[in-house]
């Protein structure tokens, strides 16, 4: 490797966040191995990187020891940073998946916690804005426990990620393993999966196959968002500034109502126009979250901030979907969709 380059290992690095990040990375000189078991990662998200020498994808799943051990053999080269990412996400994947989400919130980040005290590694879990569940304090500081049930719906994430971060904050106290935690919220650009079907991919989606936008309730909702470029330089500001066993919020400040974000990729799709008979309000589900809003003081003290404004970054979602000839896709996908 270069001077200066690191060592670094993804979980999860298949995924939409995990494939940026990775690009990100080696674009800056580092050598990335990912290890993603490709439940809801795809290889086709990495594939421009195959030809990358300083690139190394691994299929497997860190809920198995197995699939860690090849990385504390003799002869691995240790790692220098973990990115700990690797979990299922997305609404319709918590009952779907629920099993897996809990297997990679326990299992999987005990195993990947492990290989980073033997390697000496500095680490960063990815947690979610999930563990705050339906909050009662607006906005959230990573001070704030949560408003969470251990039984309802949303718990296999909820309660996942509260354990996930839990064993992080062990392995700094009890261990001195250097490990921080980032909780992030709404994240959206190209690499997302549309058929995870949450609110982005699925309004762009719909709005590209020329469907109605289906919105839960009145929409009235509210959501931050933000650019995945701007998050992965969030991400590695931490790793690399932060200070360990510390938790720091990651995402968008500016709410917006979901009836509001419809507007826009309608907008955004139809020449500037906003046709408001494409809306289909259909029924709420009870365990819809009204809103989320980080507070960013944490890491803006890092020297962090957004740089993409939602209408931008929005309109380059659409055109990535564009370019992967997304219509093409989307009557499988709605049809498969719709038949769960």
């Amino acid at each position: 490797m270069k001077p200066g380059s690191l060592n670094i290992l993804i979980t999860g690095g298949a995924g939409f966040i995990g494939s940026n990040l990775s690009r990100s990375l080696l674009k800056s000189g580092h050598r990335v191995t990912v290890i993603d078991n490709l439940v809801t990662g795809r290889k086709s998200n990495v594939a421009d990187l195959a030809g990358n020498s300083n690139f190394t994808l691994s299929v497997g799943d860190i809920s198995d020891k197995a699939a860690l051990r090849q990385f504390s053999s003799p002869r691995a080269e240790p790692f220098d940073r973990i990115y700990h990412l690797a979990c299922p996400t997305g609404v319709p994947n918590i009952e779907r998946l629920g099993e897996e989400m809990l297997r990679a919130c326990s299992y999987g980040t005990w195993n990947v916690l492990e290989l980073a005290a033997r390697h000496r590694a500095r680490v960063l879990v990815v947690s979610s804005s999930e563990v705050y569940g339906d909050p009662e304090v607006f906005p959230q500081s990573e001070s704030y426990a949560g408003n969470v049930h251990p039984h309802g719906w949303r718990a296999n994430y909820e309660e996942g990620k509260r354990f996930t971060e839990t064993l992080a904050s062990w392995y700094g106290r009890s261990k001195g393993l250097d490990v921080r935690t980032v909780r992030l919220f709404n994240v959206y650009g190209p690499a997302m999966a549309w058929e995870d079907f949450r609110v982005i991919p699925r309004f762009v989606s719909q709005a590209l196959s020329g469907d109605p936008l289906t919105i839960h309730g009145d929409g009235s909702q509210r959501r931050t968002f933000c650019y995945v470029s701007d998050l992965i330089a969030g991400l590695e500001l931490i790793l690399e500034n932060g200070q360990s066993t510390e938790i720091y919020n990651l995402g968008g400040h500016e709410e917006l109502s979901i009836l509001d974000v419809a507007y826009l990729v309608l907008k955004l799709t139809n020449g500037g126009t906003i046709d408001k008979d494409r809306i289909l309000f259909t029924a709420r589900p009870s365990h819809d979250h009204g809103s989320r809003v980080p507070d960013l003081r944490k890491i803006h003290s890092l020297g962090w901030k957004q740089t993409l404004g939602f209408e931008e970054g929005l309109q380059k979602t659409i055109t990535y979907f564009a370019k992967i000839e997304m219509s093409k896709s989307l009557p499988h996908v709605l049809s498969t969709h719709n038949k769960k």
